[in-house]
């Protein structure tokens, strides 16, 4: 291996950083893996498969998907607001579309910029509903997922074992460069 000889691994450029190839792989590896963080709840709560969601509160069955968690926060420090959040339908909706759309997004490796915005934005959504944290003053799950995604979009994770590569050359994120 190139390392252990001695040598730098290759060079490659992806947008305006460079990162090696092992790198690559490994951003690569973290996005697909944090796309399934994503797209698991979406299909629990939308299917009711036993795990967060029992089938007779599946959203296909008339559940709702926000409910659970969003009750549960009451007790927090901002559970007032997201309590009275639990439930609406657009909130349903919003809560399912993103989880979808951000974990669809970083598995195939395309809109993986805009799925670093809308998944920080949803990640300190959820961080700040729980606040204070029980284990942590700070830190959780929430607020690491949401530097990986910001670092996921750094380096143009989607064109390594995605189709990012492709993606970024349509006219559409041309035009549009917030899609990558």
């Amino acid at each position: 291996m190139a390392i252990a000889e001695g040598r730098t691994p290759p060079l490659v450029r992806a947008g305006s950083s460079e990162v090696t190839v092992p790198a690559q792989y490994i951003w690569a590896t973290a996005r697909i893996a944090l796309g399934w963080v994503f797209l698991w709840p979406f299909l629990d709560k939308l299917f009711g498969l036993g795990f967060a969601t029992p089938a007779d509160r599946a959203w296909i069955a008339g559940g709702s998907p926000t409910t659970g968690f969003l009750k549960g926060t009451g007790q927090h420090g901002l559970g007032g607001f997201f309590t009275a959040l639990a439930g609406h339908a657009w909130v349903d909706w919003l809560y399912m579309l993103g989880s979808l759309g951000i974990g669809g997004a970083l598995i195939v490796g395309a809109g993986v910029r805009i799925a670093a915005i809308t998944g920080t934005i949803l990640l300190l959504m959820l961080w700040a509903a729980q606040l204070p944290l029980v284990y942590n003053p700070f830190l959780d799950e929430h607020i690491l997922y949401a530097i990986v995604l910001i670092g996921l979009a750094s380096v143009s994770a989607g064109d390594t074992f995605g189709i990012g590569r492709w993606w970024g050359e349509t006219a559409l994120v041309h035009r549009y460069p917030i899609l990558k």
